[in-house]
């Protein structure tokens, strides 16, 4: 059942990246796209309720409800469609081709999302990153769906 909700959220937030760069002066490195449900930011201290057109920055946190869902595009096109239940942690990000600067690290802590590739995997494939409390998995550029308990 998961999956099948994955796979029509992921349908729906498909390509819709941008380009752009997410540099040191705290600009935001992704953007919500069809909430549905209780999803949260949880950022410095606080959570805030994350709604379509909601930003990200590095060391946020994503905290899905029951039954709750969620598609994230980041600045380079990388995609995480984030399931219910579910908590993940943005940890590092740089997307910064003038300067070849490039890093993608999410933290899985539990729950479900469904992880699609973007310009950092072609361009530095060794710099994409997500982890779990069990494993950490060096991304080469693909489409899959990662779980944790």
């Amino acid at each position: 059942m998961k999956r099948l909700i994955f796979a029509s959220l992921l349908a729906v937030v498909g390509p819709l990246g941008f380009v752009g760069s997410a540099g040191a002066n705290g600009d935001h490195v992704a953007t919500f796209r069809n909430v549905s449900g209780d999803i949260g930011i949880a950022r410095n201290g606080s959570t805030l309720d994350a709604v379509s057109g909601s930003t990200l920055f590095v060391s946020d946190r994503i905290v899905s409800g029951t039954g709750s869902s969620a598609g994230v595009v980041f600045k380079d096109g990388t995609t995480l469609t984030v399931g219910p239940s579910t908590d993940i942690q943005v940890r590092d990000y740089a997307f910064e081709p003038k300067q070849a600067k490039y890093e993608f690290f999410v933290y899985l802590a539990r729950g479900a999302a469904i992880y699609s590739s973007g310009m950092i995997a072609k361009l530095a494939p060794e710099a994409v990153k997500v982890g779990t409390p069990t494993a950490t998995i060096g991304v080469r550029g693909t489409r899959f769906i990662i779980e944790a308990d």
